[in-house]
């Protein structure tokens, strides 16, 4: 799974034309789900996102996680960030996982934020058209790979 986290000030999306809510303080987190992921890569990069501490301190360092801050949280599915863009100009998103597949480890993804997090989230709607509009905090902006991250041993459970 990839994540694209931004630190915003605020941010709101519209789904499909409709206003889908807004944030405060916080992170727009985009998702991408490859065709390799579970829910093993759910679990891991939620956690993740949950405990990165990206928000200045009394020192002026980014020592503070979300809930620290009082921070809240919108989260958008987004297939793109598996688009490879190797050859010609066009990407492919082979490397995506396919709607009904991604749609489930999405929701994981989703659910593991909800029962770890207790302040505001706002989430997309997997497959519409979303546009985000927001204010990127810094700007601060962390990209999460699990193939990268993930011991060896917690994505193949050996």
């Amino acid at each position: 799974m990839r994540a694209v986290i931004q630190r915003v000030s605020q941010s709101s999306i519209k789904i499909n034309g409709e206003e889908g809510g807004t944030i405060k303080k916080g992170f727009v987190v985009l998702v991408g789900v490859s065709d390799e992921d579970s829910e093993k890569e759910a679990d891991y990069l939620a956690d993740k996102v949950i405990g990165l501490r990206v928000f200045n301190d009394s020192d002026d360092k980014m020592n503070l996680a979300l809930e620290d801050v009082g921070g809240e949280i919108m989260i958008v599915s987004n297939f793109t960030l598996y688009g490879n863009c190797k050859k010609g100009n066009r990407p492919s998103f082979i490397k995506a996982e396919k709607p009904p597949r991604a749609t489930e480890i999405y929701n994981r993804f989703v659910d593991r934020i909800k029962g770890r997090f207790k302040n505001k989230i706002v989430t997309g709607e997997f497959g519409a058209d979303m546009q985000i509009n927001l204010i990127n905090d810094g700007p601060i902006t962390i990209i999460m790979d699990t193939d990268e991250m993930m011991p060896q041993n917690k994505k193949t459970g050996v």
